[in-house]
């Protein structure tokens, strides 16, 4: 499939689990506090968010690397029912400001839905592909993604992309799936169709995009933990062996400027 395919797939899997025709995948992830646990979220977070934000599309938790501060901006990339949204809200407080983004609009829709339940009014969910963010350059300080841009078939342009949308100093706060080794053909074809770990990359070709990019202070751990949780997405395929959850760190170190509001729209 040609870009374009790609984007069109992932994006009609993703209306249907925000419409509730499925979960996430047949058996990778889902959205029970057990699963939100495992891959790093504490009770306490579980219950901060509204009801129906939390999926259970994640692999990590990013709040837990972000190390956000009240007054901050924060961009999530493929937001989906704004779970880590709302946990970003809750700590950058009224001061601050969160943005979310995701090319479905079933998705933003169940998000905005969500922000409306709670008064949420430091938080908007915006429709755009994380390649090409509907927001100004250098606005953000903080950048969020859990379980995203693995999915993406241009990885490079969303990094550039990330770049280009941070002030001087900011951050990327990313979980992301990568892979340890070449996928055989079998989890291929499975990946393709759960979503679960579609596209994927080696460690060192994130790292190398990044810097690409401009980013500096890149840091990709993987989390041989994640080999539990992984090894259920599908029992006794092996899976755990091929791929891993990971944090992404990375800062933007250039000079940039950015008016008083410049987030109130597209670059």
């Amino acid at each position: 499939m040609n870009d374009d395919q790609i984007r069109s797939t992932v994006r009609e899997h993703y209306a249907r689990v925000a419409a509730g025709e499925m979960g996430c995948a047949p058996s990778c992830c889902g959205p029970t506090p057990e699963h939100s646990r495992r891959i790093g979220y504490s009770d306490d977070e579980l219950s901060q968010a509204p009801d129906g934000a939390n999926l259970g599309l994640g692999c990590g938790n990013p709040q837990a690397i972000a190390d956000l501060s009240p007054g901050e901006t924060v961009l999530d990339l493929g937001s989906g029912a704004g779970f880590d949204s709302f946990l970003a809200a809750r700590q950058v407080g009224d001061s601050g400001r969160v943005i979310g983004v995701d090319m479905t609009a079933e998705m933003i829709s169940k998000a905005r839905e969500n922000a409306h339940k709670v008064k949420a009014d430091n938080v908007e969910f915006r429709l755009g592909e994380i390649e090409n963010l509907p927001v100004a350059d250098g606005c953000v300080d903080v950048i969020l993604s859990n379980c995203v841009i693995n999915l993406s078939p241009n990885k490079a342009q969303v990094f550039r992309d990330a770049f280009r949308v941070l002030k001087a100093g900011g951050r990327l706060a990313i979980s992301d799936v990568v892979a340890l080794r070449e996928l055989p053909p079998t989890l291929r074809g499975e990946a393709a169709l759960s979503g679960c770990v579609a596209g994927a990359a080696p460690v060192s070709e994130i790292e190398a995009l990044l810097k690409e990019a401009g980013f500096a202070e890149v840091k990709v751990r993987v989390s041989e933990e994640s080999r539990s949780f992984i090894r259920d997405w599908s029992p006794g395929s092996g899976a755990e062996d091929y791929i891993a959850s990971a944090t992404i760190e990375a800062r933007k170190t250039a000079k940039s400027c950015c008016g008083p509001s410049c987030c109130d729209g597209a670059a």
